[in-house]
């Protein structure tokens, strides 16, 4: 590793709020043991439109838009003009209004396949919109993910500054993305903190406070 006292911080600031991860982490497993239909859909919601755009923003989207989008006459173009602040609003309005239609199936999925990663295999393979990143961050935040890793790009500016990984690739192909999973499992293993802990570590560091 490039950077020792990089990786001391990350370990001091995980012990520092380890207390308020595993609470939030619990939060996200009662979703995924419950499977509350309208959970489920808000989770999945706010994992479409979090690509290019801030979480927090996307979550306050989430919230204004999920009675409209739970009347089953939903007229696209008012759920554009509720979407403003995200980007790319018009074609995640259409993949909401998709997610919605799957919804069920998604829950089905969820109950009858058995390892995280196959799980992320059918998401990215039947949920439009959803990539490796954005499937893994569902899983997360319904308590499902297992190991698996969240790789945006605040986590790989991280793993690059740490020497996990050497560079950024232009890129993030599915290889690649497996590819940098397990070197950040690998390096999860090392330092004795889950992989699930970490995007939320690397997330306080540059923010000061712990989201979604």
């Amino acid at each position: 590793m490039k950077d020792k006292k990089e990786i001391a911080e990350i370990i001091k600031t995980h012990q520092k709020i380890r207390g308020q991860l595993e609470k939030k982490l619990d939060e996200f497993e009662k979703i995924g043991l419950e499977l509350n239909k309208n959970e489920i859909l808000k989770e999945l919601c706010f994992c479409l439109l979090t690509p290019q755009s801030r979480a927090e923003v996307c979550w306050n989207c989430v919230v204004k838009t999920y009675k409209i989008l739970n009347d089953e006459k939903t007229d696209c173009s008012v759920l554009e003009g509720l979407l403003r602040g995200v980007r790319f609003y018009k074609t995640k309005a259409k993949r909401l209004l998709e997610a919605k239609l799957k919804i069920n199936q998604v829950i089905e999925m969820l109950v009858s396949t058995k390892t995280a990663e196959r799980k992320r295999n059918w998401l990215v393979q039947n949920v439009n919109g959803l990539g490796m990143k954005e499937a893994t961050h569902f899983l997360r935040n319904i308590g499902m993910s297992e190991d698996l890793a969240i790789l945006d790009r605040h986590i790989l500016r991280k793993l690059e500054k740490i020497g996990v990984i050497k560079n950024i690739p232009a890129s993030l192909t599915q290889k690649k993305y497996l590819k940098i999973e397990k070197k950040m499992q690998l390096f999860s293993k090392k330092i004795g903190i889950p992989v699930s802990h970490l995007d939320f570590v690397f997330w306080y560091q540059e923010t000061g406070r712990i989201f979604k």
